[in-house]
């Protein structure tokens, strides 16, 4: 295997006196809508509900099994929506292309989501290959945590028959503790300043990162690689994304401070 990846530093856990950790996966700013059996309009991509290859249901009985409820944000962040979130997920903001009409994060949302996060809250951001998610606003969010997406395209996996393409050995990761090899394909890699500190790498490319603001921590990610369709099975044996999951989920909950 020509990958092998350490982490370097550790965010301690916390662990959280809250009964249930409340995770909110924003569908504000990612609200892709495709039609259903009966032609009916509906919100898809990366959604707790979807069971499809698409979805995060796989990502979201994770947080479930350790402990977790599962909420949906429709609307613009704001104070008091957030103030019902211990954990707040953006995952992919659409690109004109994807929407006719998408919501892309304005300075007031950086506003809010940063002052959130200062005061405890919990943000992980999912990217994507620079084809498939608007970078530019969402690195004005990401840029007050000292991460930056960059505009490329890692880790091209031809067929399933190349899943090699996209495999990473875990070795010593203090987020990702017990997958010890996993499948992230079409990335992008994240440049890193301040408080931002890599948590898993590809060679010289940060691929994940970690940085604590304030009272809180961000954990930022160039995919939204925990989708069902590398979750679910559909690999082969020898991937374990489906024990990253828990481990990410866990290790998110384990930030919220109560």
């Amino acid at each position: 295997m020509k990958r092998m990846f350490f982490g370097m530093l550790f965010l301690m856990g916390i662990t959280s006196s809250h009964a249930q950790t409340r995770v909110v996966l924003d569908s504000w700013f990612n609200n892709e809508h495709i039609k259903d059996a009966s032609g009916k309009l509906i919100s898809y991509h990366y959604k707790w509900e979807e069971t499809d290859n698409a979805g995060f249901s796989q990502f979201g009985e994770a947080f479930k099994r350790n402990g977790a409820t599962l909420s949906t944000l429709h609307e613009r962040p704001s104070p008091e929506r957030l103030a019902k979130a211990d954990i707040y997920i953006i995952v992919d903001p659409d690109t004109k292309k994807e929407t006719p009409d998408p919501k892309f994060i304005e300075s007031k949302d950086i506003k809010v989501i940063s002052d959130w996060v200062e005061n405890g809250g919990v943000l992980l951001l999912m990217a994507n290959d620079s084809a498939n998610v608007e970078l530019k606003h969402f690195n004005e969010l990401a840029a007050n945590f000292g991460i930056h997406f960059n505009n490329d395209l890692l880790n091209h996996v031809s067929d399933d028959k190349h899943l090699k393409q996209g495999a990473f050995i875990i070795i010593d990761n203090p987020v990702i503790r017990t997958a010890r090899k996993i499948f992230m394909k079409d990335i992008c890699s994240l440049s890193l300043s301040g408080p931002a500190y890599s948590i898993l790498k590809d060679g010289d490319n940060d691929i994940i990162a970690v940085a604590q603001y304030g009272k809180g921590v961000v954990m930022a990610v160039g995919d939204p690689w925990l989708y069902n369709e590398y979750t679910n099975g559909r690999l082969t044996k020898d991937f374990q994304n489906d024990k990253a999951a828990d481990d990410i989920a866990k290790w998110l909950i384990g930030q919220v401070k109560k």
